[in-house]
């Protein structure tokens, strides 16, 4: 069951390669705003581009620009602390009853506020023999009980060592689920193969995934038709979202985004204070803000469609609820 993800745009795809020249001539685009950190898509996720609009919601996500080129006080290059909490290489243990997995570096698209885009993944094991001190540490660690994988994306993974790692964990008599959290439902439905649902379906632990949308513009039919097989397939859906500046900081497009999941069965799960990470200030939005449209948002959805605020502050066991 092995699969090579698709990394990045397809350069050979001549209408993509023709919108991304499109953006070298936007008065926002740096080409040193790239750096280490560059300009990175898939095919799929291009298509829902609006490539002739400068403000489009999808488009600012993955645009690098002049405004990460500069700095603010406060924003950092590990704003979250992480390398604090790495226990092992590729296992990172904050939060209490579960830890994290950094399965890969990669992921399927360059989100430009991304709180790990400075983290280096030099440290992330890549055979399954480099895994053994992390699996060795939850094994030691009973107070664990579910087991996180992230990133970079850990759906960005080939199948087989994905399975081969997770077929570790299940041999550690404590670990009783695994969550996993990625974008690649949304920008890459196509990586989700029948094979690795019904593989990871078999896994004898208790199976979530967490998806990443943040704008009602990302889902399509490809997308909703994957995460209805997902969820048909027994894995519970939940979305994270990051409240972004001039994306989706208004009332309309977040009652919106909540309906459209909802609608593709997946249950609205976090809307994310921005971390404070170097580089992504210009999409700052406060918590006073945040609330005002929480508050706004409550009579108009379903309890079960409204997201929680939260933020994410060093050093605190869990994520922490504004509102």
């Amino acid at each position: 069951m092995s699969y090579n993800p698709p990394i990045g745009f397809v350069k050979k795809d001549i209408q993509l390669a023709d919108n991304l020249k499109k953006l070298s001539l936007l008065k926002s685009y740096s080409k040193q705003a790239e750096g280490d950190f560059p300009l990175l898509l898939t095919p799929e996720f291009a298509t829902r581009i609006d490539w002739n609009n400068p403000k489009d919601p999808l488009l600012q996500q993955i645009l690098p620009t002049k405004h990460e080129n500069k700095t603010k006080p406060g924003f950092v290059v590990d704003p979250l602390n992480e390398s604090r909490y790495a226990k092992a290489p590729g296992y990172i243990k904050k939060y209490h009853g579960r830890a994290i997995m950094q399965l890969t570096g990669a992921c399927p698209i360059h989100c430009r506020y991304c709180f790990r885009r400075h983290i280096k993944s030099n440290n992330i094991p890549k055979s399954i023999n480099e895994w053994s001190q992390a699996v060795e540490t939850i094994r030691q660690d009973k107070s664990i009980k579910e087991i996180i994988y992230s990133g970079g994306d850990p759906l960005m993974l080939n199948s087989d060592k994905l399975l081969e790692i997770s077929n570790l964990l299940t041999t550690i008599p404590h670990i009783k689920r695994l969550r996993i959290h990625s974008r690649v439902p949304v920008a890459s439905p196509k990586r989700i193969t029948p094979d690795l649902i019904k593989a990871l379906k078999d896994l004898p632990l208790v199976m979530s995934m967490v998806i990443h949308m943040n704008h009602p513009a990302e889902m399509d039919s490809g997308v909703k038709n994957t995460l209805q097989e997902l969820v048909e397939a027994g894995i519970p859906l939940y979305n994270q979202s990051v409240l972004l500046k001039g994306i989706n900081d208004d009332v309309t497009t977040l009652i919106t985004l909540s309906e459209t999941l909802i609608d593709a069965r997946v249950t609205p799960y976090y809307l994310h204070l921005l971390d404070p990470v170097a580089g992504a200030a210009h999409f700052y939005v406060d918590e006073k803000k945040g609330r005002e449209l929480l508050l706004k948002m409550r009579p108009m959805l379903p309890g079960y469609a409204l997201p929680m605020l939260v933020v994410d502050i060093p050093g605190e066991r869990s994520k922490l609820p504004i509102l």
